[in-house]
């Protein structure tokens, strides 16, 4: 085990190991494991929230300590970029997968379908979720869906949080996926732990990809590590500054790491 990783005391209720990315905790977990955590904490309607940490959140966590504070807080942060998994392959978990957000979304809703788990999704735009609607029912035709809701753009006042809160929590449900976008959903997501009783993921662009409104990459593009490229082609003008400057960021830092990192004994 790498010497700078953080295990948790065997037996613990929610074992986990994380490993220090750019210096930012992420959990060395397999998409199984991810799912299988996830679900446990829904079931028991507990207050988590989950972070899928791709290149963009862990390079904005490494440069801003108050956004890097609320990553280190979450109950998990998966490696969803291939990048961040491939460091914690480089860094002495080898068999690092990773546990994107689209796919730990529609993997997720397909467990809640069977245990009739109730979800809500709060986030994006009406025109979004009713797409989202959509195909939801056309894929999961016995999923709970408890609700959708699709905030204002603007900072929500005192009551109208209060009162969103309290239609998540009457909705019943177990899983809330936040679509908020980062760095928005995951200070959204800490403020909010302990007044929703679910667990909060923070799965940023999956509305889209799954309402169809922004297409994903081909297979081979997300398995070869070039989901950022398709993205980044598919909306030039707003992507390509955090692709310019993250990606370099990540790759400078990365290399830092990798340059004094110790190998495990």
């Amino acid at each position: 085990m790498n010497e700078a990783a953080k295990p948790a005391a065997a037996g613990a209720p929610d074992a986990r190991t994380t490993q220090p990315v750019l210096g930012v905790p992420v959990d060395a977990v397999s998409f199984g494991a991810a799912q299988t955590r996830v679900m446990t904490w829904g079931h028991a309607r507990e207050s988590r929230y989950v972070v899928l940490a791709n290149v963009h959140v862990v390079v904005t966590a490494s440069r801003e300590p108050d956004f890097g504070a609320v990553v280190a807080a979450a109950d998990m942060a998966t490696p969803d970029g291939a990048p961040v998994a491939w460091m914690l392959g480089k860094l002495g978990w080898v068999a690092q997968e990773r546990v994107s957000g689209p796919d730990l979304t529609w993997a997720l809703l397909g467990k809640c379908e069977a245990d009739q788990l109730p979800v809500y999704f709060f986030g994006s735009s009406r025109e979004t979720l009713g797409l989202l609607a959509e195909r939801l029912n056309a894929a999961f035709p016995k999923l709970l869906v408890a609700g959708f809701e699709a905030p204002p753009f603007r900072r929500m006042t005192a009551q109208e949080d209060a009162e969103s809160v309290e239609r998540i929590n009457s909705s019943g449900a177990g899983l809330v996926f936040v679509g908020l976008g980062c760095p928005k959903q995951e200070h959204w997501m800490q403020a909010h732990r302990g007044q929703v009783k679910a667990v909060m993921l923070g799965v940023g662009a999956a509305f889209d990809f799954h309402a169809g409104t922004v297409s994903r990459a081909p297979a081979w593009m997300r398995e070869h590590s070039l989901e950022w490229l398709h993205r980044l082609l598919s909306e030039p003008r707003r992507l390509w500054k955090r692709y310019l400057v993250t990606n370099t960021l990540f790759i400078w830092g990365a290399a830092r790491q990798l340059l004094t990192h110790r190998a495990p004994r």
